[in-house]
């Protein structure tokens, strides 16, 4: 059975109409899920189902498959087990047939035979000639958090036929990962096992973290004392903050290496690094000694101009 949120217009609840482009799709998206995420929303069980609704709208229509099928089909189209082909056939018996509809066969369309096996492949009933089928294989696209994929985490989903269901992500699952549920796919026939389901995962982007790989990158806040006279900094990891040495007279934009502290390798025991980047935070103040410490600075840079390098590369 269909969820209540594939009996709505998809469209309406982004707020668009039916001809709007890839590109608005998206930026309502990303317009309307800042607004209602529960993590701006805490408590809000309104907003919560608010974010769920936009969630399911944008999996359904920025995928141009399934975009197509609901807009030709409406929320028939996204239901479990729908065969395109086989309901544009039945509408085309329905509308012009022009044999009896009590007539044993079909001859107007060459895809089927009997009348009964088009009843029997639009509604997944009637007889079977070739005796108990194992079902189909469903594919579907879900989004999840980033660091629900580093960590991995038990997440629910609304698939794109409709189903709710609790799934365990993977550690270290990245962008296009795919997974396998076994058994969740279409049902067999007389009694044989259900096809599967495979999900291939969209990663939200984070916003302080980057992944290239198993690596993780961060931009690391830092003050002009840490650098220059060194220091313990907590830096923040997927699996929470660990303390780091900042060795003195350490540049702006150093990159230093926390290793182990990136994604979990899939199948591993290991895991990839963490890479921190300094990045120097000037004080917000104005506080008049601030220029007086910076004149006391330009000595300290001799007399070769700094950008020297930068001109002759």
């Amino acid at each position: 059975m269909l969820s209540r949120m594939a009996e709505q217009d998809l469209y309406a609840i982004l707020g668009l109409s039916r001809a709007a482009t890839d590109d608005e799709i998206r930026k309502r998206y990303r317009k309307l899920a800042r607004e209602n995420h529960p993590d701006v929303n805490p408590g809000d069980a309104a907003a919560e189902e608010r974010f769920k609704q936009i969630s399911f709208a944008y999996e359904i229509l920025s995928d141009a498959e399934k975009r197509k099928l609901f807009d030709e089909f409406g929320a028939d189209g996204l239901a479990k087990g729908f065969d395109p082909n086989q309901t544009r056939a039945y509408q085309r018996w329905s509308q012009g047939a022009s044999r009896s509809p009590f007539s044993d066969t079909y001859s107007s369309h060459g895809d089927y035979d009997d009348i009964d096996d088009l009843f029997s492949g639009l509604f997944g009933r009637g007889r079977s000639r070739g005796g108990p089928a194992r079902g189909r294989d469903v594919e579907s696209k879900v989004t999840v958090d980033f660091l629900a994929a580093v960590r991995g985490e038990e997440v629910r989903i609304q698939t794109g036929d409709g189903q709710t269901l609790r799934v365990r992500i993977p550690a270290g699952s990245a962008d296009g990962s795919k997974i396998r549920l076994s058994g969740k796919g279409h049902p067999g026939t007389a009694g044989a096992p259900a096809g599967d389901l495979y999900l291939e995962l969209h990663v939200r982007p984070h916003a302080f973290y980057r992944r290239e790989g198993d690596d993780l990158y961060i931009d690391m806040p830092v003050t002009l004392p840490e650098l220059v006279q060194g220091a313990a900094i907590d830096v923040p990891t997927p699996d929470g903050s660990v303390s780091m040495k900042l060795p003195p007279h350490s540049a702006n934009g150093r990159t230093l290496r926390l290793r182990g502290k990136g994604a979990p390798k899939r199948g591993s025991n290991d895991a990839g690094d963490l890479l921190v980047r300094l990045q120097l935070e000037m004080p917000t103040t104005d506080d008049p000694r601030l220029e007086e410490l910076a004149e006391e600075f330009k000595p300290l840079y001799g007399d070769v101009d700094i950008r020297v390098k930068l001109r002759n590369s």
